[in-house]
């Protein structure tokens, strides 16, 4: 396994390439941007990348489906680390392009709904079509196939391409998250301000399904903070839902409810208890009464007295 490697969702001037480099053990590796999400990831589950850096999800948008699907259905992967990064994006054109000359517009399909309202008040007749990133559209406009991209304003410099507009979001304050993947191994240690992921497999569409998987987190005091469902594959009405719960694996209340989760669920895929971006220990909502470890502990004795006589 290539150890100094890290691999990315390409090419070079992608906000996720922006969110990689503010990772302090950035400095020290090769980054290889990759032409998608899966071969990013491709890329560490062959031995050639350490670890890859793919954006999971959108605060306008919601999930980016290919990094959930990879994640649900590829061979294993585990999160170890999140990166939270504000977007904002630049119209980028060939030098001397006027804001009347732009028929056409191109970015990524996840950055369309961030400036859905800003193309219909500025570009009404512009064609909007899709590229792999944002940055892939900005290496299309340098070629001549768009006339603008939606990208990231550092991208420009890259690509021979002017920022003829700035800083356009429909959303005040929007964010992607980004999620460092490495092989499956011992998650770090808690650090009191952590996030658990998994995906899970309902047995079968039954009513009350969807509560049954709620409940185990419910009961336990436990906050989601993601829940997205996506289609297996295997048919119509078929999906498995990826979640986010508030904690780690070494928390006993997150540890139980994940063994509900797998008592009663045919399939439960760990992906991870990380330091969640942005939060301290002092920022995290208090327990409510009965859901620390010390009270699942002494909990747990009662029961052993219980059972040989000593109540």
């Amino acid at each position: 396994m290539s150890a100094t490697r890290f691999t990315y969702l390409g090419p070079e001037g992608t906000f996720t390439e922006a969110a990689l480099r503010t990772l302090p053990e950035a400095a020290t590796r090769e980054l290889v941007p990759m032409v998608s999400v899966p071969a990013a990831l491709d890329a560490v589950r062959t031995g050639e990348a350490a670890a890859a850096l793919v954006p999971i999800e959108n605060s306008v948008e919601g999930g980016v489906t290919a990094t959930l699907d990879e994640l649900a259905g590829g061979e294993p992967l585990m999160i170890y680390r999140e990166v939270l990064l504000p977007i904002a994006f630049a119209l980028l054109v060939r030098p001397g392009t006027k804001l009347t000359d732009v028929k056409t517009v191109t970015g990524h399909p996840v950055a369309q709904p961030q400036v859905r309202n800003w193309l219909r008040a500025n570009l009404p007749e512009a064609l909007w079509e899709s590229s792999a990133s944002n940055a892939d559209g900005a290496r299309l406009v340098q070629e001549g196939r768009y006339d603008a991209a939606f990208a990231g304003e550092f991208a420009a410099a890259t690509y021979g391409l002017e920022p003829l507009i700035t800083d356009i979001h429909d959303a005040q304050n929007a964010e992607t998250r980004f999620v460092l993947l490495g092989r499956p191994a011992r998650p770090a240690s808690p650090t009191g301000a952590d996030k658990t992921s998994v995906v899970v497999r309902q047995r079968d569409d039954r009513p009350g399904g969807l509560l049954e998987i709620l409940q185990e987190f419910a009961v336990r005091g436990v906050n989601l903070m993601l829940l997205q469902s996506r289609p297996t594959g295997e048919g119509i009405g078929n999906y498995c839902f990826a979640i986010d719960a508030e904690g780690h694996i070494a928390d006993r209340r997150v540890g139980e409810a994940l063994m509900g989760l797998k008592r009663s669920c045919p399939e439960v895929r760990f992906l991870g208890s990380y330091p969640r971006a942005g939060v301290t220990p002092q920022d995290v909502q208090p327990l409510r009464s009965g859901m620390s470890d010390t009270e699942f502990v002494a909990a747990s004795d009662w029961l052993a007295r219980c059972g040989d006589g000593r109540a």
